[in-house]
């Protein structure tokens, strides 16, 4: 490795990572043809087995960049227009007039004002965001439920709406991306995880990629330890769930290898037409889940990093596993970034994350990465 790639410091900076309280996190990162893969810390804190590079992941929302990929492909084939009202395709799932006025982009960057789901599916997360009334009951008791989409797609539509279509800043939401689901079921007569694999995840040879549809993850990969903001205490392994809650919004399983080989090719034009990808760079303003203000297109988030230039990709966070991928608009710079614990931050006697040593060792770990030097510009976790 030459010095250009920086080896040494990034795992320096996966080391700080572990030692600031990440049971374990694993990293590949790209400079032109060179690369460096690396893993600090324990997969599984019972028996201290190491994290390595190669493990197979949850990577959570970075999902929702496959599923408008694939929606996108469908655009290209003139199955699906961009600017038509959901209501059109999908009326039994969003009658009336929010159907009409909701369009497949709204639903693509956010601008929906349809509400989460997950709030309203998991009682102990009703108060969300008031963190100090939820709790993490829900989590166990849905560890093997089933969903059907159509159902959580109807306590979505049908909670109060968070915005009016179309209108900035977008609110994040989940609902946007099951109601995508069935839009790829019904344009292309086939499941919409069975379409996103062959058309996307088979499309970009990804070998270890996968829409599970069990509940366990196959082949080498850590246990995932969820905090919920100091509630699970000790923090409790999730590597075992039943995905069905999110299914082509965040339940993708990948590893760093592939989610890297993935987005080089989205931005080189290997996947999507050159005028597809302009169009999933199209950024609105739209709140996370955590109240951050993220510049969002269609299924990809924009940074802009200062002195090294602007990266695009996706964050994702389920329960116990967390992922960020980023490439440079020039494609020569990217990294993507795994780790086995989430929520980590307690609260305040106002109900208010506390700042965490981990806060600070992954934003640094994210700006080495990426090139420079530590500044806090992390996303919001999705």
């Amino acid at each position: 490795m030459t010095n250009s790639l920086g080896s040494a410091d990034l795992t320096a900076a996966l080391e700080e990572l572990h030692r600031a309280g990440m049971p374990g996190v694993f990293a590949e990162v790209r400079d032109g043809d060179r690369l460096w893969r690396g893993a600090a810390g324990v997969a599984d804190l019972a028996t201290g087995r190491p994290v390595t590079p190669d493990m197979r992941h949850r990577v959570g929302s970075i999902t929702k960049t496959f599923t408008a990929a694939a929606v996108l492909r469908q655009v290209e084939n003139g199955r699906i227009e961009l600017d038509t009202p959901i209501g059109h395709y999908l009326p039994h799932l969003v009658p009336g007039e929010r159907g009409a006025a909701i369009t497949v982009r709204m639903l693509l960057n956010h601008t929906s004002g349809l509400a989460e789901y997950l709030f309203h599916a998991y009682d102990s997360l009703r108060a969300f965001p008031a963190l100090a009334d939820t709790g993490p009951e829900s989590l166990d008791d849905n560890r093997l439920r089933r969903f059907d989409p159509t159902d959580l797609i109807e306590l979505g539509v049908t909670a109060p709406a968070v915005g009016t279509p179309g209108g900035t800043p977008g609110v994040y939401s989940n609902t946007n991306y099951l109601l995508l689901g069935e839009l790829l079921t019904e344009v292309t007569g086939i499941a919409a995880e069975k379409y996103i694999t062959t058309d996307v995840i088979e499309r970009a040879g990804l070998r270890d990629t996968e829409l599970p549809t069990g509940t366990h993850i196959d082949g080498p990969h850590s246990q995932m330890y969820e905090a919920w903001f100091g509630k699970v205490d000790p923090p409790r392994d999730y590597s075992v769930f039943d995905m069905s809650w999110t299914r082509p919004s965040a339940s993708l399983i990948s590893t760093v290898a592939d989610l890297n080989r993935f987005f080089r090719m989205l931005l080189a034009g290997d996947i999507i037409e050159p005028s597809s990808l302009a169009q999933m760079q199209r950024t609105v303003p739209v709140i996370s889940f955590e109240g951050k203000i993220v510049q969002y297109g269609l299924g990809l988030h924009r940074w802009d990093a200062p002195g090294r230039g602007v990266f695009w990709g996706h964050d994702g966070s389920t329960w116990g596993a967390g992922a960020i991928a980023m490439i440079r608009e020039d494609g020569e710079r990217q990294l993507s970034v795994a780790v086995n614990l989430q929520r980590w931050n307690r609260l305040d006697d106002t109900g208010a994350p506390q700042p965490h040593p981990i806060d600070a060792a992954l934003s640094a770990l994210h700006e080495t990465a990426m090139g420079g030097t530590a500044t806090d510009t992390s996303p919001g976790k999705q």
